[in-house]
C-alpha cells in the first residue's frame, strides 16, 4: 500500500438540492430539502424535510429559490453548507441589478 492511495479515495463532499426559506441574513440562507421515506406500519410514502444553514457569498439567494448546496467546513455555530449554484431562481427569471424600470 502506498501513500498515495489514500489520498486519491478523499470523501465526496455532500451535495443537496433544496428550496431557499429564509434570506434576510448577510451572507446566509436557510435551505429545506425535502425527501421521501416509506412509512414503516402504513407502507406508503411520507415527504420528510430538513433545513440547512448555507453560506451564501454573494447575497443572489431569495426566498423561493431552488439551490444545490455543498458540505463544507464549519463556517460558524450553525452553517456547515455551502451554496453552490442556484438550479432555478424564483419564478424562471433571472435578475440583474442595473436592469431596472425607469
Amino acid at each position: 500500500m502506498s501513500d498515495q492511495t489514500g489520498a486519491s479515495q478523499a470523501r465526496q463532499k455532500a451535495r443537496r438540492v433544496g428550496v431557499v426559506t429564509s434570506s434576510k441574513m448577510n451572507k446566509s440562507v436557510v435551505v429545506r430539502v425535502e425527501r421521501t421515506v416509506k412509512h414503516l406500519l402504513y407502507k406508503r410514502y411520507v415527504r420528510r424535510s430538513s433545513t440547512f444553514m448555507a453560506h451564501d457569498e454573494s447575497n443572489q439567494c431569495h426566498v423561493g429559490d431552488t439551490v444545490e448546496i455543498i458540505e463544507s467546513r464549519p463556517l460558524s455555530k450553525s452553517k456547515r453548507w455551502r451554496v453552490a449554484r442556484i438550479v432555478r431562481p424564483v419564478g424562471g427569471i433571472v435578475r440583474s441589478e442595473a436592469s431596472t424600470a425607469s
